[in-house]
């Protein structure tokens, strides 16, 4: 076996590139997986811009599929060899947050002080994925067997992008003949349509202006879809609702202005699901908020993760319910990483997802 492998590093705000780094030691909890596919993710652009602080020098990427290397001496369960996916949340499973049942958010509290998203560690606070190999900590919490049959692709929204939207229909509690409006249908947001579907939404309206995401969020599962850029999407989905407003707007970009028309199309006593990464301070609007009196709720999520999530997801993809292989438009090899990031990083060629093989 090599000493060292190709990984992606972050140098300093608006660079990355690939470098050579010693392959990580396995420690007694721990296992090496051998990437077989990631994939780019847009928190990882945020790294890139210099829009969400990490470390110079780490690895990036928090979306593995791969085949174990080798297996810590107290790691059960398990075969090297063996196909396997990680969630971009790898929670240790003994923190207080973990054992009060809110694995993404798996820091330490008390006399440490309080550390929130602790639980998203590739990429973050450990090398990820982006890479020939990836050290997985905590490894039986955290593997999770690909089921004979499925492949990479298949499998390669499950780590992140499938969590993290089928997430924010989730936790927004939606319920059987529920409306509900997602604004950007991105690949999370094309992945918390899916998920409102799955939830018993009967009335979906995907908000976007790329023609294709349109096409593939009603593929998805929605039954009306609007192109912000020809139409208000406020004064589309009152009128869709007959002025009652949505039961559930799931906000899936990032951006004040989706934000706010999330609120501007809730129901008194509806909720705002809130998945975008923000890169600045929110306001409320007065008016959209009702002065605070609307009985709203505003819930964030941060991507599931943990090997029972993982099961969960690629069960839901082994039967059938949801076909996410149409979200990976493009292919790079790990060597093009970087003309990888500035293609998907730009948004160009139409693309959702790109599938990175070393």
């Amino acid at each position: 076996m090599p000493q060292t492998m190709k990984a992606t590093v972050f140098i300093e705000p608006g660079r990355i590139a690939l470098e050579e780094k010693p392959i990580p030691n396995v420690g007694p909890n721990d296992a090496l997986v051998r990437i077989t596919t990631t994939t780019i993710c847009g928190t990882d652009v945020h790294i890139l811009k210099g829009e969400y602080p990490v470390e110079r020098g780490l690895t990036i990427g928090h979306e593995p599929v791969g085949v174990i290397e080798k297996l810590g001496a107290n790691v059960d369960g398990y075969t090297e060899g063996q196909r396997v996916i990680a969630g971009a949340i790898c929670p240790s499973g003994h923190s207080y947050a973990c054992l009060d049942g809110l694995h993404s958010q798996d820091g330490q509290s008390g006399r440490h002080g309080l550390k929130p998203i602790g639980g998203w560690r590739f990429g973050n606070t450990i090398d990820g994925t982006q890479a020939e190999f990836v050290l997985v900590p905590d490894a039986m919490a955290n593997l999770a067997a690909v089921p004979d049959g499925l492949s990479d692709e298949q499998v390669l929204m499950c780590p992140d992008i499938m969590s993290t939207g089928f997430s924010g229909a989730e936790n927004a509690g939606i319920k059987i003949g529920d409306t509900v409006a997602v604004f950007a249908q991105g690949p999370i947001g094309l992945c918390a349509t899916a998920g409102a579907k799955l939830k018993g939404a009967t009335t979906i309206v995907g908000v976007d202006t790329v023609s294709e995401r349109l096409d593939i969020a009603r593929s998805m599962g929605a039954d009306h879809t609007i192109d912000y850029k020809k139409t208000d999407p406020v004064d589309e989905i009152l009128r869709i609702t007959d002025g009652r407003g949505v039961d559930v707007a799931i906000e899936a970009l990032g951006l004040q202005q989706t934000f706010e028309s999330c609120l501007r199309v809730l129901k008194p006593g509806g909720t705002l699901s809130s998945l975008g990464v923000y890169s600045d301070d929110l306001t409320l609007p007065l008016d959209a908020f009702h002065a605070g009196l609307g009985d709203n709720k505003i819930i964030s999520s941060l991507c599931p993760g943990g090997k029972e999530r993982m099961r969960r997801l690629m069960g839901v993809i082994a039967g059938g319910r949801v076909d996410l292989e149409p979200l990976v438009t493009h292919r790079y090899k790990l060597d093009d990483i970087e003309e990888a990031y500035d293609l998907f990083s730009n948004q160009r060629d139409g693309v959702l997802k790109v599938a990175i093989t070393p």
